[in-house]
């Protein structure tokens, strides 16, 4: 594929249009926390726990300490994992693809209690248990 000078001009001005959202001045992996540190260049940071990036939740936390921010400080890489991380997601809330954010999202909520379900218990409990499945 050959990159032509309109192409070029055009990709320059995406990248400024999304560095004006926010980027990465410097990141690190915070152990005590499990929280990986993102310093913007406005001087806020971003603290966000590991387990709730895609390519970052199961690795071991003496991995996640060697991350390097991209030229352009819209990304984060982690050349012993060859795993990345874009930042304007991260500052958006995004950590993986839809499919994983939904499993971790319903995980979440299956373990929420409330005095509903927590009603609906006692009451499948009195009666025997949960019914069991119709085939």
């Amino acid at each position: 594929m050959e990159l032509t000078e309109q192409a070029f001009t055009k990709a320059e001005a995406n990248t400024a249009e999304l560095r004006e959202q926010g980027y990465a001045t410097a990141a690190r992996y915070d152990r005590k926390a499990n929280r990986l540190i993102v310093s913007l260049h406005n001087g806020v940071e971003l603290a966000v726990p590991v387990h709730l990036i895609q390519d970052l939740a199961d690795t071991p936390s003496k991995q996640l300490s060697e991350v390097e921010v991209t030229p352009s400080g819209l990304g984060l890489h982690w050349p012993n994992l060859d795993a990345d991380v874009y930042v304007p997601g991260l500052l958006s809330g995004v950590f993986g693809t839809k499919t994983w954010m939904a499993s971790i999202m319903g995980a979440r909520g299956g373990k929420v209690s409330s005095p509903a379900k927590a009603e609906a218990a006692r009451v499948n409990g009195a009666k025997g248990g949960r019914p069991k499945k119709q085939a």
